[in-house]
């Protein structure tokens, strides 16, 4: 009887195929894209002067250090209340002499320590933001849900009107400055 060799399989196409199958994954698998936060940088300046004067009263300076505590004007406040310190230091047009001029003029500092969470970093953006739309909303007499709501691109040409108006009347003032140590 005849010895017979075994059966082998030919693996010599065995890269090819596992290759292909790389490239097959590579191209068809989608990459989710994060979008982190949408703020708009100002344009880069080219003067030599970047100083801009400013009156103090015209300023509300947040600070929130390292246990993400709140200073707002060296007074300690709660997150919660942000949002109305805000509306009211904007509203203020010169009534307390301590306050803002008018919107214009006013702008929110916030700063931060190398500390401060960044979840607490985001609820003090969202009540200033929300500050700046809960007053857009109102100077175009609508709710804040739809002023929310509103697509820029569909509205109607009086309500982009009114929109761009309620920007002009509140122009969204924040300056971030740099990361220190406010406070531990």
């Amino acid at each position: 009887m005849a010895k017979r060799t075994p059966m082998e399989v030919n693996a010599g196409s065995m890269a090819d195929i596992s290759f292909l199958l790389l490239i097959f994954f590579l191209v068809t698998t989608q990459i989710p894209n994060e979008k982190g936060l949408p703020i708009l940088l100002p344009p880069k300046r080219t003067e030599m002067d970047n100083t801009v004067k400013m009156k103090q009263h015209n300023i509300l300076s947040v600070l929130v250090n390292s246990r993400n505590e709140l200073l707002v004007e060296r007074e300690p406040l709660n997150v919660g209340d942000l949002q109305q310190t805000t509306i009211d230091f904007l509203e203020n047009r010169g009534r307390d002499p301590k306050s803002s001029d008018s919107p214009e003029k006013a702008v929110v500092s916030i700063k931060t320590d190398r500390g401060t969470s960044y979840d607490t970093y985001l609820r003090v953006m969202d009540k200033v933001q929300a500050a700046y739309n809960t007053l857009r909303a109102k100077h175009m007499g609508i709710p804040l849900a739809a002023y929310l709501a509103l697509d820029k691109e569909k509205a109607s040409k009086a309500m982009k009107d009114k929109y761009e108006a309620a920007k002009k009347a509140y122009p969204l003032r924040i300056s971030e400055a740099e990361q220190s140590s406010v406070g531990q």
